[in-house]
C-alpha cells in the first residue's frame, strides 16, 4: 500500500467513526495516528462525552475482533489475561484466554481499578503476548489497546502508574461538543430506533495490517530526528518536571510524527508534524514536580513552551 492510499484509507476511517461520534475531527485523526503508528491511545474526558462509542466506533470501521473490558475495583489480572482451569476429561490444567486477546481492546474506564489489575496490561502492551503459569501466548495481530478514562479528581478512580501511562503511544482529550455538534446529536438520534449509531466496516485484519506497515516507508531528514531528540530531551531540564520523556517516548514521537504524515499524504516528516503530534505524545508522559502541580500547571502547557523555545529546522 503506498501513501497516497493509505491517506485516503485513513480518512474514510474518520469519516466513518465521525458518522457516529461527534467529535472534533482533530481528535479522531489523533486517536487514527495513535492506531496507525502501532501504538495504544488513552482517551480521557468526563463521562458521557462519547469515549467510549469512539473505541466501538473505530473497532466496527477496521473490521476486527473486539473485546470491551470493563475496569471495575474488584476486577483481578486474571479476568484480563485468562487463567489457567481444570479439564476434568482430559485431567490436565489448560488456559483459557481472556478477554485480551483480541485485536483491538476496549479497556473502559481503566482508572476504576487498582493499579495491580491496571498493571495486567503492561506485557501485553509492551511485547504483545501474555505470561501465565509460565507459558507465554501470542496475542492476535494487529494488537490495539484504547482505553478511557474519567479525570482523577473524580470519585471512585485511581490514578494510573508512570509505568502504564508511558505504554500508551497517544494520550486524547475529546471536550464537550459546540452548540451546532450538540444539536446534531439530537437530529442523529432522531433519525433512528437505536441509541447508538451503527458504523459500516471499511477495512479487515489484512488491509490494517497493510496501513500500519506504510509509516516504516515514510523518510525522516537528519534535521528533523534532531529536532525531535531535543524536544524530548528538553522535558528532563524543564523547571518545571521531575521527571521528563524517556527514551521510549522519544521514539514513539517518532514513530506517531511518521504516521502523522502518513494521514497527510506525505513521504517526508515535517517540523509541523513533530509540533503537531508533541502534545498528545508527550505531554503524559511528565511527572511534574510538586510545586509545578501545586500550581496547577498544565502539562501541556510545558510541552508547548518547549517547542516555543526549540529551535525549529528549516525543511
Amino acid at each position: 500500500m503506498g501513501i497516497d492510499a493509505a491517506a485516503d484509507v485513513c480518512r474514510d476511517i474518520v469519516d466513518r467513526v465521525g458518522e457516529a461520534v461527534i467529535a472534533d475531527r482533530a481528535f479522531l485523526e489523533t486517536v487514527v495516528t495513535g492506531m496507525l503508528a502501532r501504538g495504544h491511545v488513552l482517551v480521557e474526558d468526563v463521562p458521557g462525552t462519547g469515549k467510549t462509542l469512539t473505541a466501538i466506533a473505530l473497532a466496527d470501521a477496521l473490521g476486527l475482533e473486539f473485546n470491551r473490558i470493563q475496569f471495575t475495583p474488584d476486577l483481578l489480572p486474571s479476568d484480563i489475561t485468562g487463567t489457567h482451569v481444570y479439564d476434568e476429561h482430559e485431567g490436565t490444567f489448560r488456559f483459557q484466554r481472556g478477554p485480551v486477546f483480541a485485536n483491538i481492546v476496549l479497556a473502559d474506564e481503566i482508572n476504576r481499578a487498582p493499579p495491580k489489575t491496571q498493571s495486567a496490561l503492561l506485557e501485553a502492551m509492551e511485547e504483545q503476548q501474555v505470561t501465565a503459569g509460565g507459558d507465554t501466548y501470542q496475542l492476535p495481530n494487529p494488537f490495539f489497546v484504547i482505553a478511557t478514562q474519567n479525570p482523577v479528581e473524580m470519585e471512585g478512580t485511581f490514578e494510573l502508574p508512570e509505568a502504564q501511562v508511558d505504554r500508551f503511544a497517544i494520550k486524547a482529550t475529546m471536550g464537550y461538543p459546540d452548540l451546532d455538534g450538540e444539536i446534531e446529536l439530537l437530529r442523529r438520534r432522531a433519525g433512528r430506533d437505536d441509541q447508538s449509531p451503527s458504523v459500516e466496516t471499511v477495512l479487515d485484519a489484512e488491509t490494517v495490517t497493510a496501513l500500519r506497515q506504510v509509516p516504516e516507508t515514510v523518510r525522516v531528514e537528519e534535521d528533523v530526528l534532531e529536532y525531535m531528540a531535543a524536544v524530548t530531551r528538553a522535558t528532563r531540564d524543564h523547571r518545571h518536571v521531575e521527571v521528563g520523556v524517556s527514551p521510549r517516548g522519544t521514539q514513539r514521537l517518532f514513530e506517531i510524527a511518521r504516521a502523522r504524515a502518513t494521514i497527510s499524504g506525505r513521504e517526508y516528516v515535517t517540523p509541523d508534524d513533530v509540533k503537531r503530534v508533541a502534545r498528545p505524545a508527550l505531554a503524559h508522559r511528565l511527572v511534574l514536580t510538586p510545586d509545578a502541580r501545586v500550581d496547577e500547571v498544565p502539562k501541556s502547557a510545558v510541552i508547548d513552551r518547549i517547542l516555543d523555545e526549540v529551535p525549529v529546522p528549516t525543511i
